[in-house]
């Protein structure tokens, strides 16, 4: 099985070489030709900025949310930021259930990254572990970005080719391109949500996926939301959470 965890930084941003903060010995992972986020910048560069990619050529290309918060993608981890999201979110629905004080984070930096350890929130205490985790959320990413189903076949060419490029195993491309080729699936989305906690992660991973200003992307997040059983509450909490973080970066 390859590193979902790893493929999943490069989805939020993260990068391939040099050095980032908060990794053993300050050394980042190392990767072949470079992450999909600097390569797809120099690729959107090099079309002079007018081509018109749809939400998932964005996505493989780096996402708008990826750009904003990959600092800290890079330094604690694609799937530790999901999980903070989350459970920032969490925190601030039951506060605001209880009519008790809203959990107080710094302005600049408002992500727990730290506090799901130990919690159901904390990847590693997922069903299936970590990997499995990363599996599931770059599934729901893929298919939150195929929802405003902009995309055509000379576009999907250019995203393979752009991930042929990335320096990815063979298992880790023959992933990308089963769940690039593959008809939107809500119903895989929704199965691999094994917990509360991970609803919640599945959901805030889908919104860092796209950026829902098109009304098809705001109809998937609502039947996605609908369909995993997340309070109206809750998704308002993760909509907070994503925009802060957006904010202080």
């Amino acid at each position: 099985m390859f590193d979902a965890k790893s493929l999943l930084d490069q989805f939020l941003g993260g990068q391939s070489s040099g050095k980032a903060p908060g990794r053993p010995g300050g050394q980042a992972r190392q990767g072949g030709s470079g992450d999909l986020l600097s390569q797809g910048k120099d690729f959107l560069s090099s079309q002079g900025g007018g081509l018109a990619l749809g939400s998932l050529a964005g996505l493989v290309l780096g996402t708008k949310s990826g750009r904003k918060i990959g600092k800290k993608a890079v330094t604690y981890g694609g799937l530790a930021l999901v999980a903070g999201l989350a459970y920032k979110a969490y925190q601030g629905h039951k506060a605001n259930q209880q009519n008790a004080p809203r959990p107080n984070y710094p302005a600049d930096d408002p992500v727990p990254l730290e506090a799901p350890r130990g919690t159901a929130f904390d990847p590693a205490e997922q069903p299936g572990g970590e990997n499995e985790a990363a599996l599931a959320l770059l599934s729901a990413m893929i298919a939150a970005a195929k929802s405003d189903g902009h995309i055509d076949a000379e576009e999907q060419d250019r995203i393979f080719s752009k991930i042929d490029e990335a320096g990815l195993d063979s298992e880790a491309k023959a992933f990308l391109m089963d769940e690039l080729r593959s008809p939107l699936d809500l119903d895989k989305v929704v199965a691999s949500a094994r917990t509360e906690e991970m609803a919640a992660e599945i959901y805030a991973a889908s919104r860092l996926a796209i950026d829902p200003d098109h009304p098809a992307e705001k109809a998937y997040l609502q039947m996605l939301a609908a369909r995993l059983g997340l309070d109206a509450g809750l998704v308002d909490e993760i909509e907070l959470a994503v925009r802060e973080a957006e904010a202080a970066v």
